[in-house]
């Protein structure tokens, strides 16, 4: 669901072509297969497109990757463990961080849960959390390519 949903607002935010994003799991679980019937259903129902096909997160990949979004703490330090050095450990950032109205101190701190074996309530929680971090993960991003010297299309900023 993250994928699209920043996809959509990225594409909205002028940074289409300027910013590839990807998703991958911290397992192999369900490798291969496409997104969850009840997460399709809320991602139709908020007009967001998808396409994922789920796969497994590979170490390798870091090398070519500026910065990797956790949506939990457990997925956190899985992707941190599997950094080859201390520099791609940094890369990986909890997606919430993004969120300013984000309450760290709540039962379950930053973590988007994991709405599998929820209903589609619990889907439609998820997508609303993914949206409210959106804004500030692509105004980072926005920032990050305006230092490295990119100009985003007509002054947009995120």
């Amino acid at each position: 669901m993250a994928e699209s949903i920043v996809r959509a607002h990225a594409m909205e935010a002028g940074l289409d072509g300027l910013v590839a994003w990807d998703s991958a799991g911290t397992g192999p679980w369900h490798e291969g297969d496409g997104a969850d019937h009840r997460a399709i259903a809320v991602l139709t129902d908020h007009d967001y497109e998808q396409d994922h096909i789920a796969r497994q997160f590979q170490p390798a990949w870091f090398a070519d990757l500026d910065l990797v979004i956790a949506l939990d703490s457990g997925h956190l330090r899985e992707l941190r463990a599997l950094a080859p050095t201390p520099r791609d450990a940094a890369k990986v950032r909890l997606l919430r961080d993004y969120d300013p109205d984000a309450d760290r101190d709540a039962p379950g701190g930053l973590d988007v849960p994991d709405p599998y074996f929820g209903g589609t309530d619990d889907f439609e929680e998820v997508l609303e959390m993914i949206e409210a971090a959106s804004g500030g993960l692509l105004d980072a991003v926005a920032e990050a390519l305006e230092a490295d010297g990119t100009h985003l299309p007509n002054e947009e900023r995120v």
